[in-house]
């Protein structure tokens, strides 16, 4: 029978709208609109129109994200609210009246209407520690009583730094990012002490006297009109907020140069700048080479009246000037350099006397003769101190006029030169010395490959010389060694570019006769200049000089190196300082070839302390010289431009010099050294890095080069690019660290791995953003092992949740409900 009301026939489903896309700057809105209320989870879920899963999880994590920002404060469970302080990136137009607030000020939650924007990957802004952990609450005003330190800021990581105080007999500082006040590297600030912590003294910045270089380098990250500048260095401790006036023409991914405009003085905020130069898009050759000059404060170019001054100056050479000085014209003269070098700094010339010994020139570029005092070219060129060599290009001291023209020691030009003259026999020995101003006329440019040619085959132009000079320079050697020398010597990395810079070969540079035997003679006037104006005078003071000084390493480094080579077999006797060069250079032939050299030899060098330019005649430890100076390259370090003047002014029969302001220009030198050694290897790392990402799959045998909790190094030996192994990434164990033992151990097969191990491993990745280069370990374990495992963790993934089995023993149970369901006992 048929029913008497039959059923309507059935809708059509009506097509429902794709849900409206939750973004940061929505939820942040929220409480922006709502400065003093609380909000919970489903308040904001009805606000927002939220109706999916995935819209759910992206509250949750922008909720994640604003706290970490400090933009809203968790009270209990899902409830929040608008933090006490956030930035108003742009400012409102004030009421009739009223003066405008300034950009990026301090506000408050009602008065802010502006969004803060996601403050970039693994955001570090509200760094409260936990109670107790030296955390200063209450009043922090700038105190000035006798617990209170004035030091000089360097930062070690991005959780701490070191404040280095003004006194040299006082231990560094330790102090917490949060209490750093967003004080950078090298800033003079006040701390205020704290007691002390693992036995080392700990305080809280109080004060920051003098900010050195606000500025900081990194890649902008945009969301919507405001950005924010995530740092390149991974000790820098914050990010900085770009309102959108200060973006310039950068954009989203840009890597760029920021000024900090403003330094707030709530911890929970950000630093304030704006983008003073863009370099492009990150991870490009020129964006990256350019971000590291500006990262290491290094000049793009030379102000222009330093290169009116260079132009300005006559290349013409006046015969009242070379009347003044030796004439060497006429003695065979070259210059041996790298092949594609443009500035010639030292000559050799060679003469046999009439008594059969050798009368031998170090002529080196007189370049005080035209970069005088009280000039611009003297006061930028004492400003950089030094010449930088990044991989792919040369940052010069001095205008490329002077450098690679007027003071460049060209073949077959007459060149004004500043020259040590020695008369020495075959076998090394010394007879006399002189020192002066000269005149050359360079003979021939030898590169070093043809320089070792003439000593390899005895065959070419200039044989005979070449030779001369390389026998003599092995006595010399051995002299130097017998006196005490340490031969350890850092490999050089070395690359071949394409005409856009993009890396085709990594190599290391091989050191050959011809090297070591420029570096001899060089080493030479180094020291005899030194010994020459030490002993001017018999008593202090001594006339004031520029000195290369290298202290001995301290008695506690060298034990603790001592301890490191035993666990490869090696004993070493330091305790003697007599024998520590003898102990040392043994140890250097021994590893000779073997997989732990570049680990050990690397290590003795850190264990040495730093060598140093200073007015104190304290010698060199590593060469073994009483004194020792550096006089041979003034085009491209002007500590040796000071010698140049220093050792002049004494020959004329000068009076003894102000010893303060040479040791001011000491320090700066070393400074700028310092940086410029970073700046290199930080190119050095880019170059690397940009070379593995077209080796992602290949295999590589490699050693390990360092071990951390995370994970171990591993240097490639064929082209020294250094990566790292993930201990939760290496197969068929859990593996951990045993830092005693400079080793890492698996936990159940007892593996053990340990510094200067061969082992190959497989390119997983290289991050030209972050500079870094990940490896993975090539299994070599059986393959019926390997299938087992993966059927282990195939059986694992199918096994109902509540009954999986935990790695360390155990089940874990599953929890119901979403995101106040479960249990939550710690």
């Amino acid at each position: 029978m048929e029913p008497t009301n039959p059923p309507r026939p059935a809708r059509a489903k009506r097509e429902q709208p794709a849900p409206a896309p939750i973004t940061q700057e929505l939820v942040l809105r929220a409480f922006i609109d709502n400065p003093d209320k609380v909000l919970a989870y489903r308040q904001l879920s009805r606000r927002l129109g939220v109706t999916t899963k995935q819209q759910r999880e992206e509250i949750f994590g922008y909720l994640k994200k604003l706290r970490q920002l400090g933009a809203i404060t968790l009270l209990q469970n899902d409830e929040y609210r608008l933090a006490d302080v956030t930035v108003a990136p742009v400012p409102e137009q004030p009421a009739k009246g009223k003066k405008p607030a300034k950009a990026g000020a301090p506000t408050s939650r009602a008065a802010s209407r502006e969004p803060v924007a996601e403050f970039g990957q693994d955001p570090i802004v509200h760094r409260r520690r936990e109670a107790g952990f030296d955390y200063v609450g209450g009043d922090s005003r700038p105190s000035r009583d006798a617990n209170t330190v004035i030091g000089t800021v360097d930062l070690a990581t991005a959780n701490f730094a070191f404040v280095i105080p003004e006194a040299e007999d006082a231990d560094d500082i330790r102090v917490f990012t949060d209490q750093l006040k967003f004080a950078l590297q090298g800033d003079v600030v006040r701390v205020r002490m704290r007691g002390s912590r693992d036995g080392r003294p700990v305080g809280d910045v109080v004060e920051v006297l003098k900010r050195q270089r606000p500025e900081v380098v990194g890649r902008l990250q945009v969301q919507g009109t405001l950005g924010f500048v995530k740092p390149d260095n991974r000790k820098m401790y914050f990010d900085v907020f770009v309102p959108p006036h200060s973006l310039g023409d950068a954009r989203n991914g840009d890597k760029v140069l920021v000024r900090i405009v403003e330094f707030p003085e709530d911890s929970h905020r950000q630093p304030v700048g704006e983008v003073v130069r863009n370099f492009g898009q990150a991870g490009g050759n020129e964006a990256e080479i350019n971000a590291i000059m500006a990262e290491f404060g290094l000049p793009f170019e030379f102000p222009s009246e330093v290169e009116e001054e260079s132009e300005a100056i006559s290349d013409v050479i006046p015969e009242s000037e070379v009347a003044l000085r030796r004439d060497f014209r006429h003695v065979t003269t070259f210059t041996i350099d790298p092949a594609d070098a443009k500035d010639f700094d030292d000559a050799l010339s060679i003469e046999k006397l009439e008594n059969g010994n050798w009368e031998i020139g170090v002529h080196i570029a007189d370049v005080t003769h035209y970069v005088r005092p009280n000039t611009e070219l003297e006061r930028e060129g004492k400003h950089r101190a030094t010449s930088v060599y990044l991989v792919d290009r040369v940052i010069p001291m001095l205008p490329e006029r002077l450098s690679n023209g007027l003071c460049s020691l060209r073949p077959n030009e007459d060149k004004l030169t500043f020259s040590a003259v020695f008369e020495l026999d075959e076998n090394g020995k010394l007879y006399e010395s002189w020192f002066g101003k000269t005149i050359i006329h360079s003979d021939r440019r030898f590169s070093y490959e043809d320089a070792q040619e003439r000593i390899e085959t005895g065959e070419g132009d200039y044989t005979e010389e070449v030779n001369t000079l390389n026998g003599i320079a092995k006595k010399l050697h051995a002299q130097r060694f017998k006196q005490g020398a340490i031969s350890f010597e850092t490999q050089e990395v070395k690359f071949r570019l394409s005409p856009d810079g993009k890396p085709l070969g990594v190599y290391v540079k091989e050191r050959k006769d011809a090297h070591k035997m420029i570096e001899e003679f060089m080493l030479l006037a180094n020291r005899k200049v030194a010994e020459f104006v030490f002993n001017l005078k018999k008593t202090k003071p001594r006339y004031t000089m520029v000195y290369r000084t290298h202290d001995a390493p301290e008695p506690e480094r060298l034990q603790n190196f001592a301890l490191f080579a035993q666990k490869f077999g090696y004993t070493l006797k330091l305790d003697n300082p007599k024998k520590v060069s003898t102990e040392l250079n043994t140890l250097s032939e021994e590893v000779m070839g073997k997989p732990e050299q570049n680990v050990l030899q690397g290590l003795a060098i850190r264990t040495m302390s730093k060598a140093i330019y200073s007015t104190e005649p304290l010698g060199h430890f590593g060469l073994a010289f009483a004194h020792y100076s550096h006089f041979t390259s003034p085009i491209r370090r002007y500590p040796d431009m000071m010698a140049h003047r220093l050792l002049e002014h004494y020959l004329l029969g000068g009076k003894n010099v102000p010893v303060e302001p040479v040791e001011d220009e000491c320090k700066h030198s070393s400074a700028r050294e310092k940086l410029a050694a970073n700046a290199e290897r930080a190119s050095i790392k880019f170059k690397q890095v940009e070379f593995m990402a077209d080796e992602i799959g290949n295999v590589f045998k490699g050693v390990v080069s360092g071990l951390t909790e995370r994970g171990m190094y591993i240097e490639i030996e064929s082209n020294k690019c250094e990566g790292m192994v993930r201990l939760s990434d290496i197969p068929g164990d859990t593996f951990e660290l045993d830092k005693d033992n400079y080793r890492i151990v698996g936990r159940g097969s007892k593996r053990i791995i340990q510094f200067g191990d061969e082992l190959e491993v497989v390119v997983k990745s290289a991050n030209l953003l972050d500079r870094t280069i990940d490896f993975d370990l090539v299994d070599n374990r059986p393959d019926d092992v390997k299938r087992r495992e993966a059927e282990e963790r195939k059986a694992q993934r199918n096994a109902p949740r509540g009954y999986r089995e935990q790695s360390g023993g155990g089940y874990k149970g599953g929890s119901k409900g979403g995101p106040k369901g479960g249990n939550r006992r710690r």
